[in-house]
């Protein structure tokens, strides 16, 4: 690292997401400073050092008990931001990738197809929000992450059933989302992949494998405590060892590209992935916005050009 090039600052909870990011940082000679933000103390009188601070804070951190980790988060970005320092996928950026409401509303606004939906606050509230949709329909955690609280409801008397009773999983902020369930003209979803306002490539996620949780990072496939391989909710074909959920989308050349693109000037995002399905009666529906986005290891070795790859290099020009 030159003695003049601002330091890279990498915020998350995850030592286990991070490697591919390490050793791309690496190999374009750039140091990086990991601060994990799991829990700790932040001296409000003290000031942030100079450098380049990436956010990647996930809604899921409280699955790997890590619950402080998103407020933590927030004092942090706050603190930096209001001296001036330079945050890529900030402050506001992090309450988009907490709340799935915030990512609906933004999409819409910019000009973005996505799934009806209906958020219910509390779980007193479920039921009413359900009775404007047909059966069948899903219900989803409002601060998500890995497919978190995902269940494709077959009948409203399911829904009562599961809501009243004691198995019902409350989301982290209370409010879950009822939404039209798209019936896909192929089993898959696909992933884009944006870094720096430019669109690096698109990944197919096999559904009917992998079911709602579509999370392409390695470990994200591995019970953490058992090591055994997860059977994702809403997968039809349970998972086998050596199976590959992930696959690149080759020349994959869609107008709504331009559209993502836009939102993400719009919405300040620097580095993120973003989910839609095209759906049997031709709607192309965009339902997630991830800001904390991993790659897949399979992809990256089948891809004209490497993701993590093109952060370093994109960071490279924030420090130069």
């Amino acid at each position: 690292m030159r003695p003049s090039q601002p330091k890279i600052y990498a915020l998350h909870e995850n030592p286990e997401w991070f490697g591919p990011f390490a050793r791309a940082f690496e190999a374009e000679g750039m140091e990086v400073e990991e601060w994990l933000l799991t829990d700790g103390v932040l001296d409000l009188d003290s000031v942030p050092p100079e450098g380049v601070f990436w956010s990647r804070i996930s809604a899921s951190a409280h699955t790997r008990d890590h619950g402080l980790s998103k407020d933590y988060a927030r004092a942090v970005l706050a603190w930096l931001e209001a001296h001036g320092r330079r945050t890529v996928n900030g402050r506001r950026v992090l309450e988009l990738e907490m709340s799935k409401v915030e990512q609906h509303v933004a999409l819409k606004a910019a000009g973005i197809d996505t799934p009806r939906t209906v958020a219910a606050v509390g779980r007193s509230q479920i039921l009413d929000a359900a009775r404007g949709f047909s059966a069948p329909f899903i219900i989803k955690h409002n601060q998500g992450g890995k497919g978190l609280g995902v269940r494709k409801i077959d009948s409203h008397d399911e829904l009562a059933e599961y809501v009243n009773g004691p198995d019902f999983e409350q989301s982290q902020d209370g409010i879950t989302l009822v939404q039209e369930y798209i019936r896909a003209a192929e089993p898959f979803i696909t992933r884009a992949e944006i870094v720096g306002g430019e669109f690096i490539y698109a990944v197919k996620a096999d559904t009917a494998r992998g079911g709602f949780q579509l999370c392409p990072a390695d470990a994200c496939a591995i019970d953490p405590i058992t090591r055994e391989l997860i059977m994702p909710a809403g997968a039809t074909i349970a998972p086998v060892a050596g199976q590959q959920l992930f696959s690149l989308r080759d020349d994959f050349d869609h107008t709504i590209i331009e559209k993502y693109l836009e939102f993400g000037r719009r919405a300040g995002l620097e580095v993120f992935g973003i989910e839609f399905i095209e759906a049997e009666d031709g709607r192309v529906l965009t339902y997630d916005v991830n800001t904390n986005t991993n790659y897949n290891a399979v992809v990256e070795a089948a891809a004209p050009r490497s993701a993590p790859q093109a952060l370093a290099r994109y960071f490279g020009g924030l420090t130069a």
